[in-house]
Parts: structure tokens; sequence; C-alpha cells
């Protein structure tokens, strides 16, 4: 379909394509802000995250560490 000449240059189709230029910028915005991960804001700053004292099954140890068992060692039963 072709439109006459007059159209082309008219207020509304120079509005109408600046509407669809933007819808067609903000689409591509959200479809790639969905593609990547979620972040957030407590990732990002530190805050009181980290416990004052461990709750660890191992106490003595380096909260961020767990000692590894040893193959030879049978896991501790509960009885």
């Amino acid at each position: 379909m072709l439109l006459p000449e007059s159209v082309l240059y008219s207020d509304f189709f120079a509005n109408l394509a600046t509407f669809v230029a933007i819808n067609t910028v903000m689409y591509a915005v959200l479809a790639i802000g969905k593609i990547l991960p979620r972040l957030y804001l407590s990732d990002l700053m530190p805050g009181q995250r980290r416990r004052h004292e461990t709750r660890s099954i191992y106490p003595e140890t380096n909260p961020d560490t767990v000692p590894m068992r040893r193959q030879s060692e049978e896991p501790e039963s509960i009885t």
C-alpha cells in the first residue's frame, strides 16, 4: 500500500513514527533485561549478613571453610 507524499510529511505520521521508535527501543531494553541475571541491592552493598558467632556444627573452624572428612573415617552415627 503506497501513501501519498503529503501523508508521509504530516505531523500525524511523524508522531506515529516517533512512538513506534520509542516503543521498539523500550521492547529491546526489556528483552535484554529479561536475559540478564537478576541483581539484588543486598548483594552489592555490604551489610549485617554475617553472624557475630558461628552456628556451624564445627564451631572451632573458620566459618568459611568446612573440614574435609577422611575417606577412611566412618560418618558419625546418631544413636
